[in-house]
């Protein structure tokens, strides 16, 4: 019933009629006015609201799990067999979710991949309109180039970029280094937005450059406190490089004062940050929402539902997960996806033995600021 198939006199429109509860009776005369439908390319609401207009979301994508270990594998391979140039750009390799028809995209709105540079490598410039960031689970050595401006990647930190900034990568360590990309490729993809251009083959000198922390961060990376000097920023968060430190400190904090009777938490033994622009107090990126989860030991978090997409990297300790009706043992590096809609919730195992913490921490993305900006941001359950 309003099954887009190409018909035989070439429409590719096709309707069925069918004796069901809600539908018109089957008439010659009701065959017809489908076959006229069919001719003019026009599908009556009465066969498709249910599909069209669902009683809750039912997403296409569903709930999936990659593992660290040969995601890592599996990029040191391409590594050694697959180079780093014009034409692919990146050695990214993309997480495909298994009923989004084999497209490279996690969710129907978001694109994660785990990107690999070898000792000496430069990822040549280029821009586009999709928003990304980069977060790192292990590893360091590679700056990003931003504009100019050399970023250092190490574990832990977690980098934006707004769309349409010119960025390229180096290596300048002895060893390859791998880290997670996250990008609205799939949103600017489905609606016909995106846009691309090629840069410089290489960076400048000066470029490759090695500082300890970039421009943006001398400037913008104090809390609080806003350079005056510096005037209006463009899209997105102007500070590129939200340490590990900072997050690993702030998450120990709330669960301290948690501890000492002043709360702080989301829910007991469940802290979260979200990386906010210090200019706007907003969303770092657009359509993109970050946030650091850390879910001490024994603690279950509480079944929450929300529309929207989100995707998760375990970056220390393991856990159980339940998306849905399929639950998953994690451990560091793991990815996975929760989809609109689905029931989610995460149990700490973590201890001293794993984790650096002794909890479970997590980084989320979502798409959450698209469906925020659209009205149709929907939560139940959870405790926030």
């Amino acid at each position: 019933m309003g099954v887009p198939i190409t018909s035989g006199d070439g429409s590719v429109v096709r309707l069925r009629a069918v004796d069901e509860p809600g539908q018109p009776k089957v008439t010659p005369e009701l065959e017809q006015l489908y076959h006229d439908f069919e001719q003019e390319l026009l599908v009556p609401l009465w066969t498709e609201i249910g599909d069209l207009m669902p009683v809750h979301p039912r997403s296409r994508a569903m709930p999936h799990l990659w593992r660290w270990d040969r995601l890592r594998a599996l990029a040191a391979q391409a590594g050694d067999l697959v180079p780093v140039g014009r034409g692919g750009e990146r050695r990214a390799i993309a997480l495909a979710n298994p009923s989004l028809g084999g497209r490279p995209f996690a969710t129907p709105t978001l694109w994660a991949a785990i990107q690999y540079l070898m000792p000496g490598e430069d990822a040549p410039e280029h821009r586009h309109t999709q928003h990304a960031f980069r977060f790192v689970v292990e590893g360091s050595g590679v700056w990003t180039v931003v504009g100019g401006d050399p970023v250092p990647m190490r574990r832990g930190d977690f980098l934006p970029q707004a769309g349409w900034n010119w960025h390229a990568h180096h290596n300048a360590a002895a060893e390859p280094m791998a880290w997670i990309d996250g990008l609205d490729i799939p949103f600017q993809y489905v609606t016909e937005a995106q846009f691309f251009e090629f840069g410089r083959d290489r960076v400048s000198e000066a470029e490759r450059g090695t500082p300890s922390r970039s421009r943006s961060e001398r400037l913008w990376g104090y809390p609080g406190l806003r350079p005056v000097g510096v005037g209006e920023v463009g899209r997105g968060s102007p500070l590129l490089a939200y340490k590990w430190e900072f997050t690993d400190r702030a998450l120990a904090d709330q669960l301290a004062l948690e501890k000492e009777g002043y709360g702080g938490t989301v829910e007991p033994g469940h802290a979260v940050v979200r990386y906010v622009n210090p200019a706007t107090g907003g969303d770092v990126l657009a359509t993109i929402r970050a946030e650091f989860h850390r879910i001490t030991r024994g603690t279950e978090t509480a079944p929450v539902r929300e529309t929207g997409s989100s995707v998760y990297q375990v970056f220390d300790g393991s856990g159980v997960v339940t998306v849905g009706e399929t639950r998953w043992s994690v451990a560091r590096g793991d990815l996975f996806v929760v989809p609109s809609w689905e029931p989610f919730s995460i149990r700490s195992e973590a201890g001293s033995s794993d984790s650096d913490s002794g909890g479970l921490d997590v980084f989320r993305f979502s798409d959450a600021p698209v469906f925020e900006a659209l009205g149709l941001a929907r939560t139940e359950g959870g405790s926030r």
